[in-house]
């Protein structure tokens, strides 16, 4: 990997990390958010889906046009609009307000992390793509380790104030602008001559038309399920069933973002080497004991229960480095900016769909703890069954061939 490249997949983790950490930021601010503005479990999941059911909306309507235009434009673009609507939500002081910023927001946030997707699967190649993948997807962690513990303690500091998160963020954004102006390339060679162009619907046609792309789809929105079932409120279930306060709860953060790092970095080294199946395999069955660990989880001490979200972390990160590889590769370049945007629509939606169950399922009890958090755990671990599944259905004649040939496109029709 040259300097150019290492540049620009710095940029890309950024730009990664702010539009991660703000949708990341939501969950763990619903210790203050509920009580702010005097709202139910429920009523707070519908903030949190907010910006993935909007981000699912924008991904599908961009899906069809981006493969038409240079990718840095379209980043540019949605990077542009995601850094305002951030914005918004720091300005917001009601719930609707909060709630219409939070659809801007996700509008354009939707489409970045696609974009950033597809100019990595251009950039490199199949075989050097989990390190790229890893590199760029590490931005996760940092957002765990970095961003969330410390918009934790300025919002902490300044009087449980939960503005301070998004404005932080949207300052990030406009320091990262000026970098992605300058140093990430414009990447046009995808686009096609006007007379071979396809029509959008074509490209919906085209997805909806091949299982194989189609099935790597339904794959991705399943894995974002099982994953988010849980997430939105492991906060509220340590505060106010385990009684461990807010100055302790974004240490989970802080540690797991740590251990999901190394993973990123690691695991996607190892599963160029050893294939990406058997890593996202082991990673996805072991996962599903920690799932049920930390759902049923019995008095500990802090310390303990660091320990588990940091070994959680571990198998997620490595189930999700490995997934998007595989998934990247189910069609060929010039089909990949649309195909990869329909992938993170497909992700937001499983994320929107998950936060909105999850609101459903657990309530208030009369003392203030969430009830039926474990059973979250049950259907997180029964849809991560089903992604194991399928991945091993999907991918496995791919990622022999790709392994062991080093080609750089797949596709099954």
């Amino acid at each position: 990997m040259n300097r150019n490249e290492r540049i620009i997949l710095v940029i890309l983790a950024g730009l990664n990390f702010t539009h991660i950490l703000d949708f990341m930021i939501m969950m763990p601010l619903g210790n203050y958010l509920m009580p702010s503005f005097n709202i139910s479990p429920e009523q707070f999941s519908f903030l949190v889906s907010a910006y993935s059911i909007s981000a699912f909306v924008a991904g599908i309507i961009a899906a069809l046009i981006v493969d038409k235009f240079d990718r840095k434009k379209v980043l540019t673009f949605s990077y542009i609009g995601f850094v305002l609507g951030t914005l918004a939500c720091g300005l917001a002081d009601s719930y609707w307000l909060l709630m219409g910023a939070r659809v801007v927001a996700g509008l354009f946030g939707g489409i970045i992390g696609a974009q950033v997707l597809a100019i990595v699967a251009d950039l490199f190649t199949y075989e050097r793509r989990g390190q790229a993948m890893g590199a760029v997807m590490s931005a996760f962690a940092i957002a765990s380790i970095l961003g969330v513990p410390f918009s934790l303690y300025l919002t902490n500091l300044f009087n449980n104030n939960w503005h301070i998160p998004f404005l932080l963020i949207a300052g990030v954004g406009i320091i990262l602008s000026p970098a992605l102006f300058r140093f990430v390339p414009s990447m046009s060679s995808h686009i096609q001559d006007a007379e071979n162009r396809r029509s959008s619907y074509e490209v919906l046609k085209e997805v909806i038309k091949f299982p194989a792309a189609r099935n790597a789809l339904l794959f991705s929105c399943l894995l974002m399920m099982g994953h988010f079932l849980i997430i939105p409120f492991i906060n509220p279930y340590l505060e106010f069933n385990k009684g461990f306060s807010k100055d302790q709860t974004p240490m989970i953060y802080l540690v797991g973002g740590a251990a999901s790092l190394v993973a990123a970095l690691y695991l996607g080294r190892i599963s160029d080497k050893r294939g990406k199946l058997p890593v996202f395999s082991i990673s996805v069955f072991l996962s599903l004991f920690m799932v049920l660990l930390i759902t049923r989880m019995p008095m500990v001490p802090f310390s303990i229960v660091l320990l588990f979200f940091a070994v959680w972390f571990v198998f997620a990160t490595g189930r999700a480095v490995t997934a998007q590889a595989m998934i990247s590769e189910v069609v060929p370049p010039e089909k990949r900016g649309s195909f990869m945007s329909f992938n993170g629509s497909v992700q937001q939606l499983g994320t929107g769909v998950a936060s909105v169950t999850a609101g459903l399922i657990v309530f208030k009890d009369k003392a203030g703890r969430i009830q039926h958090f474990e059973w979250l755990g049950y259907a997180s671990i029964v849809v991560l069954i089903i992604s194991l599944v399928m991945g091993r259905y999907l991918f496995s004649r791919l990622d022999k061939a790709e392994s062991s040939a080093g080609i750089a496109v797949a596709e099954e029709k």
